[in-house]
């Protein structure tokens, strides 16, 4: 029980990283975009190399171990693919205009003032009503949109937890700092549409929310599908999982934060964070060895 306490702890943890990323938004007087850059480089690192490194090797291990070196390795491969698959098909049912990883820019956020001139009386009371509601529209499909793209990335966090704390706490990291920029761009045209921070924040956290309720469900439905009469499963559904993992983060990795990490940085940003994050999180698997 207490494994898997912490495993959800971890995953909450990541999940509530779109908070900070609201947080930003309305507190900061200009976006640093390239903290944004090196921090969703970091998180693409941090992801990649322990995708590669730890992940897909231990899903490869259990599988050995069930079906043999040679079927293991071919079960392994495909369960790596089918995870791309899984996450590029549910990236493609969300509407492309709502991309949840896209930080607004500074004209964008031009945009945003524009569409109501500030007042005392805050931007809910002034400004065009179909403008605004156009704003609001846009913040509410990024926050869904969002909230799809993390169950899995949810149910990623909490079974690597559950396996290694240490390891679950690296990937949590990486998660949260690519929530980060998630809870500016649900937040930003929310406030400008309401002019209510507090829901504006709401919405944030609660499409970071979905990671936990992602990892609950998922596990419950695994338990209930393969679970074993003393509560865990079978290594072979844990290794095809763990594969299926290294695929979901890979692709999170190359499809959405290197372009975000580059689009948002100057120079070598995006490469340095990005092996920024590989070294620390190779130094973080030597020393727990």
């Amino acid at each position: 029980m207490s494994s898997i306490l912490i495993a959800l702890g971890l995953t909450l943890f990541a999940g509530m990283a779109t908070g900070i990323g609201s947080a930003i938004a309305f507190f900061a007087k200009k976006q640093n975009y390239r903290f944004l850059s090196v921090a969703t480089g970091f998180s693409a690192g941090v992801m990649l190399y322990v995708s590669f490194v730890e992940i897909l090797q231990k899903g490869g291990t259990a599988l050995a171990r069930a079906y043999g070196e040679i079927p293991g390795a071919w079960i392994n491969a495909a369960a790596f693919f089918g995870g791309i698959l899984l996450i590029g098909v549910i990236d493609n049912l969300i509407p492309s205009a709502e991309n949840p990883h896209e930080v607004p820019s500074e004209t964008q956020m031009a945009d945003f003032r524009d569409a109501c001139t500030l007042a005392d009386t805050g931007p809910a009371d002034c400004g065009d009503t179909g403008r605004k509601a156009k704003l609001l529209r846009m913040g509410l499909f990024t926050a869904l949109a969002i909230g799809i793209h993390n169950f899995p990335e949810g149910l990623a966090t909490f079974l690597a937890a559950l396996s290694d704390p240490a390891l679950g706490m690296a990937i949590a990291v990486a998660i949260a700092l690519h929530n980060i920029p998630e809870g500016i761009s649900v937040s930003v045209p929310i406030f400008y549409a309401t002019g209510n921070k507090t829901k504006a924040f709401a919405w944030s956290l609660a499409s970071g929310m979905a990671e936990p309720v992602g990892a609950l469900l998922g596990y419950l439905g695994l338990l209930l599908f393969f679970g074993n009469p003393s509560g865990g499963m079978p290594p072979q559904v844990m290794g095809i999982l763990f594969a299926g993992v290294a695929g979901i983060m890979v692709y999170i990795s190359v499809d959405e934060l290197l372009p975000t990490s580059r689009a948002y940085g100057r120079g070598h940003d995006s490469i340095l964070g990005m092996v920024a994050g590989m070294a620390v999180m190779a130094a973080s698997l030597l020393m727990m060895k």
